[in-house]
């Protein structure tokens, strides 16, 4: 299920080029669905990008709406890495979660386009 704010893009000021952009949510929130307890992780997105580009205001508030469900690692990792290739076609892009330490055991997830 995709969020419904709208991932907004602008165009890619050097589309003939291959350069690498990465955003770092090191605040990102989510719930755990089996006990309803946040989760805190660190988000980083790394793309090149196509004839688009992320816009950060709008990505913000697309992360901000993870606050208040409830969604395992694995599908918060693939559901942004779905929604943002959706929202911008990149050439390539990664989708790290690093999330906190909770009961002594810490996750990290990577999902990787194409």
């Amino acid at each position: 299920m995709s969020s419904a704010k709208p991932i907004e893009t602008f165009p890619n000021p050097r589309p003939g080029r291959d350069y690498e952009i990465v955003i770092a949510c090191p605040e990102f929130t989510s719930l755990c669905p089996k006990t309803g307890l946040p989760d805190f992780g660190d988000i980083r997105i790394t793309y090149v990008p196509g004839d688009r580009c992320l816009e950060l205001k709008s990505l913000k508030y697309y992360m901000i709406d993870f606050r208040n469900r409830g969604i395992f690692y694995e599908a918060v990792t693939n559901q942004i890495l779905d929604d943002l290739v959706a929202a911008c076609q990149p050439r390539r892009m990664t989708i790290v979660s690093d999330f906190s330490v909770r009961g002594g055991m810490k996750t990290v997830v990577t999902a990787t386009y194409p």
